[in-house]
């Protein structure tokens, strides 16, 4: 089972390629694309349209419902976990943690959310209390239960992580331990291994750099 769930990371980053948009892009755009011809000035011209992320709306730690459009105007970094997995979770969610620590000065800027694919389990109150037993007070940071088909389906066709029941697997469901990198636009821009604290540091100098180059802001450390 652990062979599946290395093979399904292993596949996270599906297609990139470069944007046909004129402004600086700093980091690929991850995900199937499609693309668009169209005549200008008599001429054929390609356009790639990147997938983005769609409307959600979730329940958070605190049972405040919360939807995608509250976290507008910020760059997000996503995890899929469960909070009775005995595997690779903890480490996740410790090394995003770590990351959140480390990216302090861009808090107003950045949107951390941690989605579980477990909600019969994981209600909000459960997962009020994992969030305290990890010593979580950051206020950026939001961990998220709704309709599990729904959330599994999130996570596979658009932050490019794999979710899912499995009765082989340790705690009954198979996940890829990624973390995920969104723009302000919606568009999946990487996705780091959360159990790899190198990816983790690469992921950190990803986001400094998506919010310089191509949004203008720099906080210090």
């Amino acid at each position: 089972m652990k062979q599946f769930v290395v093979f399904f990371s292993c596949l996270l980053v599906i297609f990139s390629c470069q944007s046909t948009d004129k402004k600086k892009k700093v980091l690929p755009f991850i995900g199937n694309f499609d693309v668009e011809y169209k005549l200008v000035d008599g001429k054929e011209v390609t356009d790639t349209l990147y997938p983005k992320v769609p409307f959600f709306y979730f329940r958070n730690q605190d049972s405040l419902l919360k939807k995608s459009t509250d976290f507008k105007g910020k760059v997000w970094i996503a995890d899929f976990f469960f909070t009775s997995c005995p595997t690779i979770c903890p480490k996740m969610t410790k090394n995003l943690r770590l990351l959140n620590a480390n990216l302090k000065d861009l808090s107003n800027d950045i949107q951390f959310m941690s989605f579980s694919i477990n909600p019969d389990f994981d209600t909000p109150s459960q997962l009020k209390r994992y969030k305290e037993h990890y010593q979580i007070t950051a206020k950026n940071w939001d961990f998220l239960t709704g309709n599990e088909s729904e959330t599994h389906r999130l996570g596979i066709e658009n932050f490019q992580i794999f979710a899912g029941r499995d009765d082989e697997a340790e705690g009954g469901f198979a996940h890829s331990g990624a973390f995920t990198l969104v723009d302000k636009e919606g568009f999946v821009r990487g996705v780091y291994l959360g159990t790899d604290i190198k990816q983790v540091k690469q992921l950190e100098h990803d986001v400094r750099l998506l919010l310089k180059e191509e949004y203008g802001i720099v906080r210090s450390k």
